[in-house]
C-alpha cells in the first residue's frame, strides 16, 4: 500500500465533487446528488485514515480494511476524472459551434448512454463506500484531514548544510589516503574495498577521499561511477568514458567503448571509485578488471559496498571495515540535527532520553540523522519518551539492516510529503533528481496543495522538497551559482525505504519478466540498458505514470505503438515521458494515441 497517499487521494476526491456539484454539470445526467454524497462519504472516512495507518502495522483486520478502502479511493478518483473530463469537453463544444464537425471522432458516440452509464457507476461507488465505512468498527480515533502544516515544528529556515557536513571520519579518510598513496604497494593496480553497513557513510567517506588536495594532485585521470544494482561490464565502461569525457559515449558497439577506455587509462596513473558494488559473480569482475589493467603503476580503485563478499571478490589488499561512530561523536551528530542551532536544551531528561535513543541507531550517521531530524520537531519531554518507549523499542533489532529504524522516520512525516517521497522510487538508484522536474511531477499528480492563494503550486513543491531535504530523505545536493537548488539524489537505502512503502502501487521495470499488478499506477523502466515492455503490463487499466529512464528495444517500441490494450489503458494517465524514444517513434506513437 503506497502509505500516506490516501489523505492526498481524499482531498482531490472532495475538491473534484464539491467543482462538479457548483458547476452543475451533473444535472445533465441526473447525477448530482450521487456525486455529492460521494464526496461527503470520502470526508466522513477520512476521519479514520490516520489513525488506521498508524495501527494497521499490529492489526491485520485494519489493514485488510485499508487495502480495500485504498483501491475503492483510486477507482472513485479514476471515475470523477473521467467524468470531469467529459464536463470540460462539453464545455469546449459549447463555445465553439464549428467544433462540433469533430465531435463524433473525439468524444463518446452516445452523449445519453454516456450519462447513463455514469449515473450507474456512481451509484455503485456510493454503495462500495457505505459498505466500507459501515464495516469500520475498529475503534478507530476520528480526526480533521491533515493540514498543510501537519501539526509539526516549523523551521524558519532550511539550512542542510549541517546534513551534509561529515563527523568522526577525518581518521578514517587519512588511513585509507595513506593507503592509496604509499609508494611501497607491490601491486601495479591497488583496488581497495571499502565495507560497512548500509547508512554507514561509505559514499560520503569516498567522496571526502576522491576530492582531497593530495589525492587530485597525484593521479592524471580522476574517474567516478556508481554502479549499484546493474553491474554489466558494458554498462560500467560507458559510465567510465561519461565520466572522463564528459559526455554520453556516441557508439555504443562494444569494441569501440573498448578502445575509447583504453585511450583514456592506458599509460595513465588513474584513481577509479566504483560506488555500491553488489557483484558476487568473480567472471563479471574479472572481465571488467581486465579492462582497467592498462593504467600506469600506482593506479587505484576504491570499492564501496555493503556486501563482504563482493570485497572478497575485488580486493588486492585487505578491505577497509568503515565502523559506526563513536559514542561521542553520535551525540554531536545528533545535536546537530535534534536541537535548535545543535544547543542541548536546559533540561538534562532530553540528555538522557536522546542517548539511550542514540544506542538503537547504532553510530550509523544515517540513522542519527533522520531520528534526530524527527526529534526536532517534538518539543515536550512527553513526546520524546512516547518516541523511545512506544515506538523505538518496537523496532525489530536485525544487526545489519536499520531500515526499520529508518521507516519510523517515514512514519512520522506529514501526509503530503509521504506520497511525494514515495514517488520518488519511481527514479533509479544514484539517479540525479532535477528539483523543477521533479516538482512538476508532483504537480501532475495532484500532490501538492498550496497553503493560501497567494501561495503558488512551484512555491509548495519548493518547501516541500526543503523539508525531505532537511529531514536527509534526500542528499548531494547540487546548486547553481547563486544558491539555487539544481538536483540532488536519495541515498540507496532511502530508495530501498521508497519502494518498500510505495508498494505494489509503483514499479520500476529492468526486463520483460518483470510483474506489474492490476493495481499498479505509477511505472518507470529504469537502469542504463535498453529494456522491453513486460507483458504483465497490458492488464493494467489505472496506470497514471509512465516514465522512461531507459530505452526501449525496438519490439518494445513497437508494443507501446501498435498494442491498442496499452494505448487504452492510458486513460487515466497523468503523466508521459517518452523522452528516450527516438524523434520518429514518439511522433507515430502520439498520432496514433490521439487517432484513438
Amino acid at each position: 500500500m503506497a502509505e500516506g497517499a490516501l489523505v492526498g487521494v481524499v482531498k482531490g476526491i472532495t475538491e473534484k465533487a464539491g467543482n462538479l456539484v457548483a458547476q452543475e454539470i451533473g444535472l445533465l445526467w441526473g447525477v448530482k446528488d450521487g456525486i455529492k454524497k460521494l464526496g461527503d462519504t470520502v470526508l466522513t472516512i477520512s476521519a479514520v485514515i490516520q489513525d488506521a495507518e498508524k495501527k494497521q502495522q499490529h492489526n491485520n483486520q485494519v489493514r485488510v480494511w485499508l487495502e480495500r478502502l485504498n483501491d475503492t479511493l483510486y477507482e472513485a478518483d479514476d471515475l470523477l476524472d473521467d467524468i470531469y473530463t467529459e464536463a470540460l469537453r462539453r464545455e469546449v463544444m459549447t463555445r465553439n459551434k464549428k467544433a462540433k464537425e469533430v465531435r463524433i471522432f473525439f468524444s463518446k458516440s452516445n452523449q445519453l448512454a454516456f450519462g447513463l452509464k455514469m449515473g450507474h457507476k456512481v451509484k455503485e461507488m456510493n454503495e462500495r463506500l457505505d459498505a466500507i465505512k459501515n464495516a469500520k468498527g475498529f475503534h478507530l480515533d476520528e480526526r480533521p484531514v491533515e493540514t498543510q502544516v501537519g501539526g509539526y515544528r516549523v523551521r524558519e529556515t532550511h539550512s542542510f548544510v549541517r546534513t551534509e557536513a561529515v563527523i568522526g571520519r577525518d581518521n578514517d579518510k587519512e588511513e585509507i589516503i595513506k593507503i592509496l598513496l604509499d609508494p611501497n604497494v607491490e601491486e601495479s593496480l591497488l583496488i581497495l574495498p571499502i565495507v560497512g553497513l548500509g547508512g554507514m557513510g561509505k559514499t560520503t567517506l569516498a567522496q571526502l577521499i576522491f576530492n582531497d588536495n593530495e589525492i587530485q594532485n597525484s593521479f592524471e585521470q580522476k574517474l567516478w561511477v556508481c554502479v549499484s544494482d546493474d553491474f554489466e561490464v558494458k554498462v560500467i565502461v560507458k559510465k567510465i568514458l561519461e565520466c572522463a569525457q564528459s559526455m554520453k559515449p556516441e557508439d555504443l558497439e562494444m569494441n569501440t567503448l573498448i578502445n575509447d577506455l583504453k585511450k583514456e587509462i592506458d599509460g595513465k596513473r588513474y584513481i577509479l571509485v566504483l560506488d555500491d558494488v553488489w557483484n558476487e559473480d568473480p567472471k563479471k569482475w574479472l572481465n571488467l578488471k581486465d579492462l582497467l589493467m592498462g593504467g600506469a603503476r600506482g593506479s587505484r580503485i576504491l570499492v564501496t559496498t555493503r556486501n563482504n563478499r563482493v570485497a572478497k571478490i575485488t580486493k588486492t589488499i585487505q578491505p577497509y571495515l568503515l565502523e559506526g561512530l563513536d559514542k561521542e561523536k553520535s551525540w554531536v551528530l545528533f545535536k546537530q540535527m535534534a536541537f535548535e542551532n545543535g544547543q542541548e536544551p536546559e533540561k538534562s531528561i532530553f540528555k538522557v532520553v536522546g542517548k539511550e535513543i542514540l544506542e538503537r541507531c547504532k553510530g550509523v550517521p544515517l540513522a542519527i540523522r533522520t531520528i534526530g531530524s524527527l526529534l526536532y520537531f517534538k518539543n515536550t519531554e512527553k513526546e520524546w519518551l512516547s518516541f523511545k518507549d512506544s515506538e523505538l523499542s518496537k523496532v525489530p533489532q536485525e544487526e545489519n539492516d536499520i531500515l526499520p529504524t529508518l521507516k519510523l522516520s517515514y512514519d512520522h512525516l506529514p501526509s503530503y510529503l509521504k506520497q511525494c517521497f514515495a514517488y520518488c522510487c519511481l527514479f533509479p538508484k544514484d539517479y540525479k533528481i532535477h528539483k523543477q522536474t521533479l516538482i512538476q511531477m508532483w504537480m501532475a499528480q495532484g500532490f501538492i496543495r498550496p497553503l493560501n492563494q497567494n501561495h503558488c503550486l512551484e512555491d509548495a513543491g519548493h518547501e516541500y522538497i526543503m523539508d525531505l531535504l532537511w529531514r536527509s530523505f534526500f542528499q548531494e545536493v547540487e546548486m547553481d551559482k547563486d544558491n539555487n537548488i539544481l538536483q540532488f539524489k536519495m541515498h540507496d537505502l532511502m530508495h530501498d525505504l521508497a519502494k518498500l512503502v510505495a508498494g505494489s502501487y509503483s514499479t520500476t521495470c529492468y526486463s520483460e519478466e518483470e510483474i506489474i499488478d492490476e493495481k499498479t499506477l505509477h511505472v518507470s523502466f529504469g537502469g542504463q540498458s535498453q529494456s522491453q515492455i513486460p507483458s504483465s503490463m497490458f492488464k493494467s487499466r489505472r496506470i497514471r505514470t509512465l516514465i522512461f529512464h531507459g530505452q526501449l528495444w525496438p519490439l518494445g517500441q513497437q508494443k507501446l505503438i501498435y498494442n491498442s490494450a496499452l494505448v487504452t489503458s492510458f486513460k487515466f494517465i497523468r503523466l508521459l515521458d517518452l523522452v528516450n524514444m527516438d524523434s520518429q517513434t514518439l511522433s507515430f506513437a502520439l498520432y496514433y494515441q490521439i487517432a484513438l
